[in-house]
Formats: structure tokens, sequence, C-alpha cells
């Protein structure tokens, strides 16, 4: 896979992509990855990327021009263009699989008070969001894209196996774990995992994944991550009057 990343903070990428997986994925030839200056696309002495707003109100917007030079002058026909904003859709776990499909991204990093709607309506292909908060630019958030589908690459984590349970995996947050020693502290390792039976450990843990996520995530519980047959559920009858 190729990323590229338009920022007019550059600067901000150097360690977090140099380390871990991410790194082990770029060694491997697996990821190639490229940081770019936006205002390299400029053409006046004082690099200008942005400008104030039409109709008035605070702040600054980048202008189309540079952003339409960078992204034409990377991109292919198998790129998919993509702004970082907090007006995009939530960025999750389905999304990270899509987008570790893809053979080029070209990712934008918002600044200041966001871009020329132009920007939006004719050069992105989609538009992303890790949450419901502001930050100071879209380099933090681009990061956490280039993590998230880095690791679902092919040969990323040795064992591919090792993406497939995870929370959110299947709809859920991912059960509990434990690991030696057996007793700590006079807390103690769940009977079940211990006993070799992997029917019911399997069991245990469907089991657990769907209480945690009921008590952590409700917003994610639905009659598929809670194994319910449609089919199966008794219909509900109504009263009588009487």
């Amino acid at each position: 896979m190729k990323i590229d990343v338009l920022t007019l903070f550059p600067g901000m990428f150097a360690g977090p992509l140099d380390e871990s997986i991410i790194q082990r994925a770029r060694k491997a030839g697996l990821l190639e990855l490229r940081i770019h200056q936006l205002r390299d696309w400029t053409h006046d002495r004082h690099k200008t990327v942005d400008d104030r707003p039409f109709g008035g109100g605070p702040g600054m917007v980048l202008k189309p021009e540079p952003l339409f030079e960078a992204v034409e002058s990377l991109a292919t026909d198998d790129t998919k263009v993509i702004l970082l904003t907090p007006s995009g859709r939530v960025f999750n776990q389905a999304v990270a699989r899509e987008l570790a499909g893809a053979k080029h991204l070209v990712l934008v990093c918002g600044s200041y008070e966001g871009f020329d709607e132009r920007i939006r309506e004719a050069l992105a292909d989609d538009e992303l969001s890790i949450g419901d908060y502001v930050l100071t630019n879209g380099a933090l958030p681009a990061m956490v894209v280039i993590d998230a589908v880095t690791r679902l690459l092919p040969g990323a984590l040795g064992d591919d196996a090792s993406s497939a349970d995870e929370s959110f995996s299947h709809g859920q947050l991912e059960y509990p774990h434990y690991t030696r020693p057996a007793e700590f502290r006079g807390m103690k390792v769940p009977n079940v995992l211990m006993g070799g039976n992997h029917a019911e450990i399997e069991k245990w843990r469907r089991a657990q994944a769907a209480a945690r996520t009921r008590q952590r995530r409700p917003d994610l519980v639905n009659e598929e991550t809670e194994g319910v047959d449609k089919k199966k559920t008794p219909k509900k009858t109504k009263a009588k009057n009487l």
C-alpha cells in the first residue's frame, strides 16, 4: 500500500510513524509512506495556503489552489483522496478494513477553520473524523488512520490472525485476557481458562465479550452481536382490550 499525507506540520509525524508495526511494515515493503508539506505547492513568496472566509467570520480557510495542485500531482487512477475533518464520517474498524484494501491513499490534514467547500465537492473521495471533538489540525487523525490501516495489511502483524478477534472485529469489545501467574495478589484466573476445554473457553469468551460490550458500549449492541436468531425470537402479541 502507498499512503501520501498532505499537511502543514510534517514535523509532527516524525517518531510515531518510525516505530513499532508501522516501522516494520515500511521496512518490509508493505507500506510506502510519504509526508508532504502543503506549502510546497504554493507559488507566492509567503507560501500562502489559507485566506479569510467569504461572508466574514473568525479564522482562516484552506485555499483550493495548492490542494488541487498537490493532489493532482500525487494521484493516479487507483488513488482515494481522504480529508481529515471533524465533519467527516466517524472512523472505525470497519472503515479501517475498507481502506486497507485500497492501493493508494492521499490523506489531507485539515487546519484552521477547515477546507474551501470546493475541495470537498470536487477533490475528495471521502471525509473522516476520529471522534466528536476538535483537534488543532488533522495530523493526529491522519496518524490514527495510518496506524489502524497498516496493522490490517497482510503480513504487517506477523500473524494475520492477530487482528481477527480484537475489539470491534465482530462488532463487540474484546473478551478479557489473562496470563501467568495463575494467581496474583489473591486474584485468580477463571477456572474455565485453565481446564483445556476449548469449546467451553470459546463459549466463555463470547459471553464475556457480549457482557463487556453491553456494559461499556451499549451503542454497539444489536441482534447480530448478541447472537439473537431472528427466526427463533418469539413475536410480541398485542394485548387484547377487555
